[in-house]
């Protein structure tokens, strides 16, 4: 039974537990090596100094690659061996100098291997330390997350390695004690702190060894970044070695372990550490001075304290065993198999990361989703595979240094993982911001004082000067008025002496006087101020005449220029008439002009036939073949006129009756470039039968009809090639065999050099069939080489030609594309932003997604409901103009399915609703 609680640190006899973790970078090796690695610790102490202050910065996003680091440790022969392969040599033999293994298959022939490290039987727990973990407990300290492993057969020392206590030899204490110890040297304890986790996965449940009732903890990922972790686990601040070694002892003594013929105490669980490093980095001020008058103030800004979060992870794994060898049975059985599914299921997951395969299980268990950061991700990982010397375990050995070689093929992303303390700079901003209020209260007051100062000034100087004008005002007034009456009291005296002097001369004249002094003063005045006024009212009627004319002018022009209007408005209307008749006209004779090429290659094949019914004599089968191609040419014809699907599919049997696959697919590379169309329009024709597809592929059809868009300058040939593999891009198998054959680079050249409208159409639904009608495991990955090979840039390129039907192509390549691209986001498949936006499909979307053609329309509308489905593409779309489109969309769209989706996404994005929100829509 495994029931068994003691702590089994034991003698070198003891198991160890090996960690299968997918991909670790080495902090003292360069991330390149592939099997040897070189000496990199300035690599390491490079890649440390740079990750400081990156904090926000392009470092988040980008990272640090790290290849997973492998160690190898041989065990020592225990005393069952020394008695048991006394006469045996040992299977394995180390060359640590330089870094080899070799594996003896038999007495004369031997494997050689190399790892990151090669550890004999007689090296000690410190160098093992400094080799395998700590490279990985220093990249904890910087930031970053770290995952120490072991990995090999029950019984070859995995817990001797990572978890043996040290309290009887302080040199034998394991990784887990020796990591603890250094990062306790490098933290301050008063900024920083250290939490840590001690768990077993045990029967494929998760349990916690601090607290032995809480036996079913659920793995929580986080949706966004993929991060895992255990929010019902318990999580202990650690304050100094000795709580931290309690601690261990503690959950040890809960670990489950039974007695096996292999090893005395076989953990049946695997152990899981797991230690947070959170670690303050101190930002610095900085200071700005600013003049004013003869006073400097001086302004603190602060940069907010960075705050790094390192994880550190040391897995301590059940060992491997065969039943047969182990004797185990019963519920020990049941443990064992277990455990062997769980490593099965690790190592299925390295071998896909070493394969670089697009898909790694890490689902199928517990432990890969656990060590999900460790391989593939975003942790630096080292590994150490423990191996027995005894030749009768030859196999197990053999299994755990290939799965050392497969993990050391696997390469991580390492981030940083900081972030800024907010609290601690808004405790500082807001003593600040007291001490400048304080400061402004101050200047204000002064500024109160001084402008009150200034104002009663103003004021007195204001009376002063309006009681020195009032003054010399009253001055001025009384010398003009005593000047005024000194110059009547003149006046009047002269009038006295006048009236003195003439007094007799008036007395004599009398009457004379008088009558000739009214006839000067009164009639002639009278006389003059009639003929005046007489003047004034002709002047004024004149006047009067010449306004009511201006105005009758000016009512005329009024009038004039209403009815101009209406001219302009009626001509308006007949140009726009005029000139929608002349696109109407344009389209008829577009199609007036395509049934005349039609007429003339149908007048043309009849002249061909009867050239080639005069050459059948003489060229024999050849000529029959050519005969037979032309005559089922105008079956073919015929048929399309009259509408007879029933007809074509007779005449497609009657050829390969009567002529045969081979023969039609042989003509495709005839001398005469008239053969040459002619056969290409037939496999064209058989291509639209999906029965007839796969029987083109696999007769050498589909690389024809590629050699002729690569090598034909014929632009109608290319045209009905294109035509072609778009009929054979339609099914999933073809789609895989033209991407690989470099269908879509020719696609796209002969897109760029195409004039003709047809050939366009003809690209560009071929590109359209390509871009996302395949099934989900293998449609994102068509689309990247897609991508790659200028196929979306084709796509947008063949906009330039403006006819609606390639339009309609190339709206619905876009829509197939990013239908795709929603499908592998939703799975977890595809990261990041639309390939769409990223080269630039953006604009062109928003632009045509109130198109007035139909297809056009509908497709553009079915690409924005699909790239609003991702969050990360939500800014993209709000910056370029398609966030009022998708509301547009929800609105007015004419489908209620497209409306409805339209609507969902609004809905469910938390970017969309914020905007919505401060638009006020």
């Amino acid at each position: 039974m495994a029931a068994s609680g003691g702590y089994r640190n034991g003698t070198h006899k003891g198991n160890t537990k090996v960690d299968r973790l997918g991909s670790l970078g080495s902090a003292t090796k360069s991330s390149s090596l592939k099997s040897k690695p070189s000496p990199a610790s300035p690599a390491a102490s490079g890649l440390r100094r740079n990750s400081t202050g990156s904090v926000g910065g392009a470092k988040d996003d980008a990272g640090v690659p790290g290849r997973v680091r492998v160690a190898v440790r041989l065990r020592p022969r225990n005393a069952e061996e020394l008695v048991a392969d006394a006469d045996f040599a040992d299977c394995v033999e180390l060359q640590p100098e330089l870094k080899r293994l070799k594996l003896r298959k038999n007495n004369w022939d031997t494997d050689t291997y190399e790892f990151d490290e090669v550890l004999t039987e007689f090296a000690s727990q410190k160098r093992v330390y400094e080799v395998v973990a700590k490279p990985v407990v220093e990249s904890v300290l910087d930031g970053y997350n770290g995952t120490v492993m072991a990995y090999g057969q029950t019984g070859t020392g995995k817990t001797y390695t990572l978890g043996r206590l040290g309290e009887e030899d302080t040199a034998a204490r394991g990784i887990m004690v020796r990591a603890l110890e250094d990062i306790f040297a490098e933290i301050s304890p008063g900024t920083d702190s250290v939490s840590v986790s001690y768990l077993q996965l045990y029967m494929e449940t998760i349990q916690d060894l601090l607290d032995p009732t809480n036996d079913n903890i659920s793995i929580v990922e986080d949706p966004k970044n993929g991060d895992v972790s255990l929010p019902g686990a318990t999580l202990v601040e650690i304050r100094d070695q000795q709580s931290f070694v309690e601690m261990l002892r503690l959950g040890e003594a809960h670990r489950f372990a039974a007695n096996t013929k292999l090893n005395t105490e076989s953990s049946r669980s695997h152990a899981i550490l797991m230690v947070h490093v959170k670690r303050s980095v101190k930002g610095r001020d900085s200071t700005l001075s600013s003049e004013n008058g003869n006073s400097s103030l001086m302004v603190k800004t602060f940069k907010p304290p960075v705050v790094r979060k390192g994880k550190l992870v040391v897995v301590d794994l059940a060992g491997s065993e065969r039943i047969d060898k182990s004797g185990s049975e019963g519920h020990t059985l049941e443990e064992a198999k277990s455990i062997n599914l769980s490593l099965s299921a690790l190592g299925k997951c390295i071998n896909a990361l070493a394969e670089n395969s697009a898909h790694v299980p890490v689902r199928d268990s517990k432990l890969t989703r656990l060590l999900r950061d460790s391989f593939g991700g975003t942790a630096r990982t080292s590994l150490v595979v423990t191996i027995g010397p005894s030749p009768r375990h030859r196999g197990e050995t053999s299994s755990t240094i290939m799965f050392g070689q497969r993990a050391m093929k696997v390469e991580n992303m390492l981030k940083i993982k900081e972030e800024f303390d907010y609290k601690s700079l808004s405790r500082r901003l807001e003593i600040q911001l007291d001490k400048l209020i304080v400061e402004h209260e101050r200047q204000q007051k002064a500024f109160d004082d001084e402008v009150g100062r200034i104002t009663v000034e103003a004021q007195n100087r204001i009376s002063e000067t309006e009681r020195n004008y009032a003054d010399a005002l009253e001055k001025e007034r009384l010398k003009y008025q005593e000047d005024y009456i000194q110059s009547i009291k003149k006046l009047e005296e002269q009038w006295v002496m006048n009236q003195r002097k003439h007094g007799s001369e008036r007395t004599t004249s009398g009457l004379k006087d008088d009558n000739f002094d009214k006839e000067l003063n009164g009639v002639v005045p009278v006389a003059s101020a009639a003929e005046e006024t007489a003047e004034l009212k002709k002047l004024l009627q004149n006047e009067t005449s010449l306004r009511a004319a201006a105005e009758e002018e000016i009512n005329n022009l009024k009038g004039q220029v209403v009815q101009w209007k209406r001219l302009e408005a009626a001509g308006n209307a007949e140009i726009l008439k005029l000139r929608k008749m002349l696109e109407d006209e344009a389209r008829r004779r577009e199609k007036l002009e395509e049934e005349i090429t039609i007429l003339q290659s149908q007048l043309f094949q009849l002249s061909f036939e009867a050239d080639e019914t005069r050459r059948q004599l003489d060229r024999g089968g050849s000529g029959k073949v050519l005969g037979d191609l032309d005559s089922f040419m105008s079956q073919i014809r015929h048929s399309q006129l009259s509408d007879s699907g029933n007809g074509d599919k007779a005449s497609m049997a009657k050829l390969f009756e009567q002529v045969g696959l081979q023969k039609i697919l042989s003509l495709l590379e005839a001398e005469d470039a008239d053969v040459r169309i002619h056969a290409v329009k037939v496999v064209a024709n058989l291509a639209a039968e999906e029965t007839n597809q796969k029987k083109i592929v696999e007769a050498g059809g589909l690389s024809s009809l590629l050699m002729l868009l690569r090598d034909s300058e014929d632009e109608n040939i290319q045209r009905v090639a294109a035509g072609a593999i778009a009929n054979l891009a339609m099914n999933e198998t073809n789609q895989e065999l033209i991407m690989s054959q470099g269908g879509i680079s020719l696609l796209s050249i002969t897109a760029t050099h195409a004039e003709d409208a047809q050939t366009l159409r003809m690209v560009a639904g071929a590109i359209a069939n390509l871009c996302g009608n395949g099934r989900l495991s293998s449609c994102y990955k068509l689309q990247i080489k897609l991508r790659g090979e200028g196929g979306i840039k084709a796509l947008l390129g063949m906009v330039r030609c403006g006819h609606p039907d390639v339009l309609a192509q190339v709206a619905r390549g876009i829509a197939n594309f990013a239908k795709c691209e929603s499908r592998a986001s939703s799975q977890g498949t595809k990261n990041g932003r639309s390939l769409l936006i990223e080269d630039g499909a953006l604009p062109w979307i928003v632009q045509n997604a109130n198109n007035e053609a139909s297809p056009i329309r509908r497709h553009i509308e079915l690409a924005l409901c699909h790239l609003a489905q991702h969050e990360v593409n939500a800014k993209d779309m709000i910056s370029g103009g398609a966030l009022w489109e998708l509301v547009r969309i929800s609105r007015d769209c004419s489908r209620e399915d497209i409306r409805t989706l339209a609507n969902r996404t609004l809905n469910s994005s938390p970017t969309f609703q914020s905007e919505l929100r401060r638009l006020r829509i």
